[in-house]
């Protein structure tokens, strides 16, 4: 997922959902009455409209204010039913995909929550086709059946797809309701007609989401969470001061390299979470003509002078980790794909790349960057190993997130920084949204080799015997260099003491648990 994700923790394996049943009820409540708890984060929502938005913190509010068919439990990485009472593939080519409405949904509008509705919400994701929205995610889709009186939906899938039901656990297969977004265009306003655990309450775009539970909602979760306000920073600067006078209850994402490096688990004056959710960041390039990224060369000399060991140490205090690939430690598939090709920092490598291909030094290409920690710092210190070199002049340039979501998508910028959070527990989250074609990183690049792996991985039911394909992606990954990755880090939850549950917010399945969270 987009932004810091933007919308990645050790993400284990999931077990294929081949049928469920609900009645998980695997959450507390938080009661009534009470103040609503206040939580902090610098995670941006760039729409209320599902179909508009693939990015960690449009997705975080998603998942409490609409429904998916499936969700998944605390801890788990298998999908759970939601808004489905049951769900499972049909037959054994993994083509179709079945699920059963739970009786008496509605939205919060009072409208009946149907089969239509759900047919309707993917149907205008693949029609309106939004450069920001999650099309990609669900690429292995060719329709949606759903009869007018029934409560019954099937997918039917182009290819084998072990995944789709993960994916339709996401913010991506959020349900709305047909009478009240339009059928070709984006929902705008600041209200939403959703079913999930919370009612939008009040919202004011970039400030803060007020929550309310909401009681109408019929799920997975079977007790109520309390008032929740969402407080959006512009910068993690502004975060930690809301934090340091103690405006705030819950810190989500994402405290400065700093604060971050004085946090302890023995911490007495607050609660401190280490979520199992990675976030992965990397410097991706635009590989359409007239960007000087269409050589390959140029993306491998890159590669192998920029020196992660210093990013890690220099500008993020050793709160994050080198990575050398694609799919982050600690995820089945992981390698050492970049480190293998590119082993230390080699300017001699790297003038001979651009030599051989003919290319005259310096290179210039802009480097555009957007929210997340420290990415000034980040950026600065990208621009000084690039251009101490002697082979590249870097033009640096901070751009509004929004701006900047549109600016990649048309291939704007030569090369960007941003980061991924995985929107289910599959390594299909690090390689098919990035790499395969039409992907969310609007890349321009291609690569039939990395199509073929893409497939074979995903017509494989058993997650645990497909770690050799991802590492055959990532191998090609260092070679092609579409982008480089350049750190992965865990997630950090703090709260005050009164407050219990916010070590369930986040943990790599892409669910914002705020309902979780309770006064104590």
């Amino acid at each position: 997922m987009r932004g810091v994700r933007n919308r990645v923790g050790a993400v284990g394996l999931a077990a294929l959902l081949t049928a469920a049943v609900g009645g998980c009820g695997f959450t507390e409540g938080g009661g009534s009455g009470q103040r609503p708890i206040s939580v902090g984060t610098t995670d941006t929502v760039s729409t209320l409209d599902p179909a508009g938005a693939y990015d960690a913190g449009s997705w975080a509010l998603y998942s409490n204010i609409y429904q998916s068919l499936l969700t998944y439990a605390p801890g788990s990485s298998t999908p759970v039913p939601d808004a489905a009472r049951r769900c499972g593939f049909s037959g054994d080519d993994l083509r179709t995909y079945v699920c059963e409405l739970r009786p008496g949904l509605t939205f919060s509008n009072g409208h009946p929550l149907t089969a239509a509705d759900v047919k309707f919400s993917f149907d205008r994701i693949m029609r309106i086709k939004s450069p920001q929205g999650p099309e990609s995610l669900v690429e292995t889709l060719r329709s949606v059946d759903a009869p007018a009186d029934g409560d019954t939906v099937t997918f039917r899938l182009k290819v084998p797809d072990a995944t789709f039901p993960f994916k339709i656990a996401t913010g991506g297969g959020a349900i709305v309701d047909h009478r009240t977004y339009p059928a070709n265009r984006l929902r705008t306003g600041t209200t939403v007609d959703g079913s999930g655990p919370y009612l939008l309450d009040a919202y004011t775009a970039g400030a803060s989401a007020e929550l309310k539970p909401n009681k109408r909602y019929q799920g997975a979760m079977k007790r109520q969470g309390s008032d929740v306000t969402v407080r959006y920073f512009a910068d993690p600067a502004r975060l930690a001061q809301a934090w340091q006078r103690r405006d705030l209850d819950v810190v989500g994402r994402q405290l400065p390299p700093a604060d971050l490096a004085g946090l302890s688990p023995s911490e007495t004056a607050f609660r401190v979470s280490e979520t199992t959710a990675a976030t992965m960041r990397a410097l991706v390039f635009n590989l359409r003509g007239g960007s000087p990224m269409k050589d390959q060369a140029v993306r491998q000399a890159i590669a192998a002078v920029l020196d992660r060991s210093a990013l890690a140490r220099d500008v993020h205090l050793r709160t994050v980790e080198p990575l050398y690939s694609l799919i982050p430690q600690g995820i089945t598939g992981h390698t050492t794909s970049f480190y293998d090709a590119y082993p230390q920092p080699d300017t001699d490598l790297a003038a001979r790349l651009l030599a051989r291909a003919g290319l005259t030094a310096p290179v210039r290409f802009g480097l555009a960057y957007s929210q997340g920690v420290a990415t000034d710092e980040e950026a600065a210190l990208l621009k000084k190993q690039l251009e101490a070199t002697g082979l590249f002049r870097v033009d640096t340039r901070r751009v509004g997130w929004k701006e900047f979501q549109e600016g990649y998508a048309r291939g704007a910028y030569d090369a960007y920084t941003i980061s991924w959070v995985a929107d289910f527990p599959d390594p299909d989250t690090f390689t098919t949204p990035l790499l395969g074609a039409g992907n969310a990183l609007h890349t321009g690049y291609s690569s039939p080799r990395i199509d073929k792996l893409i497939r074979a991985t995903q017509k494989n039911d058993d997650r645990g015997r497909v770690s050799e394909d991802f590492r055959a992606i990532q191998r090609i990954v260092a070679e092609d260099v579409p982008l480089v990755p350049l750190w992965q880090k865990k997630d950090y939850a703090v709260s005050t003491k009164s407050i219990s549950g916010a070590q369930y917010l986040s943990d790599g399945t892409g669910i914002w648990r705020l309902w979780q969270l309770r006064r104590m």
